[in-house]
């Protein structure tokens, strides 16, 4: 189960989101390989909590670099419930879970507001990932 940003996504957020909401640390070393990595082994990536990102890890982990990244929680509580268009007219925010992949939505109750949803994704991580971008896109977030 993905839980947290990967590199790519990581770098991307850093660019949208206040650092400060971060809530890991992703160390990695060279070569990282981003095509369809999982983050199969401690050699290429390994995330841990901020709160144990300390002086000790630091010195473990000198020649390694590091990035903030986002676990699902963190990611979660960047979307908001409302969002609003320019008219006023609010759409929230749908959690969907179809065949094991997961979409989110802002849908409105009154259809003046078009959805904005992301594509289907077998990890959670990746739906919230994409609904950051669009909301980003729109001026929204």
């Amino acid at each position: 189960m993905k839980s947290y940003s990967d590199l790519e996504q990581s770098k991307k957020l850093a660019e949208i989101l206040p650092l400060e909401s971060a809530d890991m640390v992703l160390l990695h070393e060279e070569p990282y390989e981003t095509s369809d990595s999982k983050f199969d082994g401690l050699h290429q990536a390994l995330c841990v909590p901020f709160s144990k990102y300390d002086k000790s890890w630091r010195q473990k982990y000198k020649n390694i670099s590091y990035f903030p990244c986002w676990s699902l929680a963190a990611l979660l509580e960047q979307l908001p419930y409302e969002v609003c268009d320019d008219d006023g007219h609010s759409s929230y925010l749908e959690i969907n879970k179809e065949d094991d992949l997961y979409q989110l939505v802002y849908t409105d109750p009154y259809c003046d507001f078009e959805s904005i949803e992301t594509d289907r994704y077998e990890y959670f991580v990746d739906a919230c990932y994409e609904m950051i971008l669009k909301l980003h896109e729109i001026n929204i977030l």
